[in-house]
């Protein structure tokens, strides 16, 4: 939108409709999604339209929830009631705002909704939800025309205009309700294709709905059939997301906006200690946004999003749900609670979950140990006001899993403080500032099969990030939205062994980083953006420099220090029909981690001798990417393609070679495979796509198909293949869907990998068929707590294929799961 055709009046609407600024994806304050719908419980999940909720009224001035649910909170119709003062005549170029464009004065509060945007609202993504339910969109209608299109397009609906830099992802089905067309539902039904409506970054969203229908021992679990996700697969207990073909150190895991603080990245056998039960939508992020985050994102970010620190009042004061599970292939059993409840601005939280599972079948038989055992739950209160909040909460988990292919099994522990809060200044150029914080003491014991500690890794870990954003600023060439943001961590991490050399010495790591992002609208449908952080990365350890004489080792202590800088710029086009085309490009710099430097010992549950490298530098990534996605209506779709050129690869390789339990053995005993990380330059290109399309209404819904394919190409700078590289994926589908009702069946075939790496045997394709069909119902319309009931069943691999991953160091030993049928259920109580 043109800054030149915008009078002082319609800034003023801007601002009372907008009311602050558009939250970061996944690190924002959790205050968007949870009340994001008209029943405010996690909309992101929430698995039916709310077409019950009643009809909207003004919320009770008593009620402290963080939208400020006032008596000025009103339908959107009296929203343009401004003052006189701003009803002058549009300006003229020459006298257009300088800098300031929101909010001329902090108070009255903007109207605040209880859920999600529709379509034509142009109401800011990280607004929190008012106990009383949103106002139908059409009402908002009004506020469109008046605050945002002077100049309204025939378009019976009319997008927000692209005035805030990285709006939270929304449900595709926001204004597209499948049922019957209304563009008056506001919550996604399940099974919808949720595609972002930010302009730059690509990403996957999964539903609390589909994370209960795919239940897994891991986070992991849940996304490894999404275009460009796949699963390292190490053991069910133990699974890291691969994203674009990179792991460990390239792609972040984080909770709440905190990384998960454990020892996942040293090994693929290491948990990451966040359970599918903990989460109310889990967000898979690339591109831009990963600047956040540093090199150790550069791959990607999977954000798990929660509400163990509450960010507003739920609606009647109480919340709550109960839900389980019951698998077949592994005799699985898991169930899970939480309950929030509130009262004048204190909120308060608890959970727990449970759940265990015997050996997994496959179609050869019992995978051997491959139990998994684990359980947690947290608890957190926070204070919630007008103009943010603040909150805190207190986790622990507790895992025991085996490692097929090998006779040794894990046992985990962690306990975690979590903190974040939100201050909405709106003044002085500010709009809004965050923060997140978090500590963890993480520890697990390697334990062989006669009870015997052969090695035990310790993890202690601290975080802190801050952000401000700043408020809209009127140029010459557009509006422009950023922020800033400053990120601190300490990390001690050790791997000790009882049995012989310790994989990693005690090693401290120290970050310290500052990141900027500007995001310029030059007209309506055409926006800029630039990002950078710059940081600081210091590690202390002992390693070895030199290991070819296992006699004459020459060893190295003390400090190895990396400034990493990294830039990116991005060009987004919207074109008619809501089609958004982006272009991106990336230069992102990584220090190597303290394993990668450091590592030198066994590693028992592996099965390896692993033997870093301190001589390693900062590894550089230079990455092109194109995108097209539409958001929107009953045709959906998000398929991007990159390239990535690496100077400096850091990669952790078999050589072939075996050891015993010290360095000086390697080459003469055999009992465990050495790897080492080594340097080289590499090329890493593909696409990913998924599609959606509702063909038509039947019954009281609609059926229709999707369509997704992923590949992956990595080479060295030599023609050696990258190992362990996903294999192309195609798959598809055909759903029903409704506001009770989901039905859906699909397949997605993995071919053939033999694109290897030296050492690597080629992998075989195979196919998995999947079926779900969901009921859920309203059991109360009647009273102020509405219960709501979900009972599924959903079967995978449903054709007993012989599925190997590629991805995985045993995959020539270790069979995935067979064919298995999932039966669940949800109490929600709103």
């Amino acid at each position: 939108m043109s800054t030149r055709k915008i009078s002082a009046a319609t800034i003023i609407a801007m601002s009372l409709s907008a009311g602050l600024a558009p939250s970061v994806h996944s690190q924002s304050a959790q205050q968007t999604e949870g009340p994001a719908v008209s029943v405010p419980a996690a909309a992101a999940a929430q698995p039916v339209a709310p077409a019950t909720a009643p009809s909207p009224a003004p919320a009770p001035a008593a009620t402290p929830t963080p939208p400020a649910a006032t008596t000025t909170q009103a339908p959107a119709a009296s929203t343009p009631q401004l003052p006189a003062s701003t009803a002058a005549p549009a300006p003229t170029p020459d006298a257009l705002p300088e800098v300031k464009i929101i909010q001329e004065k902090p108070k009255p509060e903007p109207v605040q909704e209880a859920a999600p945007k529709p379509k034509p609202r142009p109401v800011a993504e990280d607004i929190e939800p008012a106990p009383a339910p949103a106002a139908k969109p059409k009402k908002a209608k009004p506020l469109v025309s008046e605050a945002v299109k002077p100049k309204p397009k025939a378009k019976p609906q009319p997008k927000p205009a692209p005035t805030e830099a990285f709006p939270k992802p929304q449900a595709p089905s926001e204004a597209d309700s499948v049922a019957a067309g209304d563009a008056e539902s506001v919550a996604p039904l399940p099974g919808t294709l949720i595609v972002s409506d930010d302009a730059f970054t690509p990403v996957t969203t999964v539903t609390a709905r589909d994370i209960d229908a795919k239940q897994g021992q891991t986070i992991t679990d849940t996304l490894a059939t999404k275009p460009g996700v796949n699963a390292s697969t190490f053991a069910p207990g133990a699974s890291r997301p691969i994203l674009r073909g990179l792991d460990n150190n390239r792609v972040r895991v984080q909770e709440n906006g905190i990384g998960t603080h454990d020892a996942s990245t040293l090994s693929e056998d290491h948990a990451i200690p966040v359970d599918p039960y903990a989460a109310e939508r889990v967000e898979v992020i690339r591109g831009p946004e990963t600047l956040r985050y540093g090199g150790q994102a550069s791959g990607g970010v999977v954000s798990v999003e929660n509400e163990r620190i509450p960010t507003y009042m739920p609606r009647n004061g109480l919340s709550g749900e109960i839900k389980g599970g019951l698998s077949s292939v592994d005799d699985g059993r898991d169930g899970a609670f939480k309950a929030t409840a509130g009262v004048n601005g204190i909120v308060v939280h608890a959970d727990g979950f449970k759940r265990q599972a015997e050996d997994y079948r496959t179609p050869r038989g019992i995978e051997a140990n491959s139990y998994a055992d684990s359980e947690g739950g947290s608890v957190g209160a926070s204070l919630v006001g007008s103009d943010g909040f603040i909150g805190i909460a207190l986790a622990r988990v507790t895992s025991n899993y085996g490692i097929p292919a090998e006779e040794a099994h894990i046992e985990l522990e962690q306990d975690k403080i979590l903190s974040k809060g939100e201050w909405r200044v709106r003044t002085g150029g500010i709009d809004t500032v965050r923060f997140w914080f978090g500590a963890s003491d993480y520890a697990h014991n390697e334990v062989s099969p006669e009870g015997e500690i052969g090695s035990r890794f310790t993890n202690r870990e601290q975080e802190f990030r801050g952000e401000i954003k700043q408020q809209t600023i009127a140029t010459s060439l557009g509006e422009l939205n950023g922020s800033l943001g400053l990120q601190w961590g300490h990390r001690n991490l050790r791997g000790q062994s009882f049995e012989g050399s310790s994989l990693l010495e005690p090693a401290e790591t120290d970050r310290l980083a500052g990141f900027l992002f500007q995001d310029l609208s030059l007209t309506r449908q055409l926006r800029l953006l630039a990002a950078g952080r710059i940081e600081h990365v210091r590690h202390d350890g002992t390693g070895l420099l030199d290991f070819s004489d296992p006699l004459n080792l020459v060893a190295f202590t003390g400090e190895k220090s990396f400034t990493p800088g990294s830039v990116s710029a991005g060009l987004a086009y919207e074109f008619p029909l809501g089609i958004v085309a982006r272009l991106t490009g990336q230069y992102v710099e990584r220090a190597p981690e303290a394993e990668e430097l450091f590592s030198q010992g066994l590693h028992e549950a592996t099965g390896t001798f692993e033997i870093g490298n301190p001589n390693l530098e900062k590894e550089k990534a230079k990455t092109i990417e194109v995108g097209l996605k539409k958001a929107h209506g009953s045709f959906r779709f998000d398929g991007s393609l990159f390239y990535t050129r690496y100077d400096g690869f850091i990669s952790k390789n078999l050589t072939g070679i075996g050891c015993g339990d010290t360095i000086d053995t390697c080459g003469v005993e055999d009992e465990l495979d050495q790897l080492q990380f080594t340097q080289r330059d590499a090329r890493f290109f593909g696409a990913e796509l998924g599609v959606q399309y509702d063909v038509a209404p039947i019954w009281n819904g609609v059926w229709g198909l999707d369509v997704q394919y992923d590949f992956v190409n990595a080479k060295f700078s030599d023609g050696e293949y990258v190992p362990r590289i996903p294999p192309h994926r195609l798959g598809g589908g055909v759903y029903y869907r409704d506001a009770q009702w989901l039905a859906r069946a699909g397949v997605l075939h993995a071919f053939e990998q033999d694109r290897i790496a030296t050492i690597e045997t080629p992998t075989d394709g195979y196919t998995l068929v999947s079926a779900e069909l969901s009921y859920t119902t309203r059991l109360d319309t009647s009273g102020p707590v509405q219960p709501e009931f979900t009972i599924g069943i959903k079967g995978e691999n449903l054709a007993d294929e012989e599925v190997r991953n590629h991805s995985s160091f045993k995959k020539d030993e270790v069979l995935q799961p067979g064919a298995n049928v999932r039966i669940f259920g949800t109490l929600k109580l709103n």
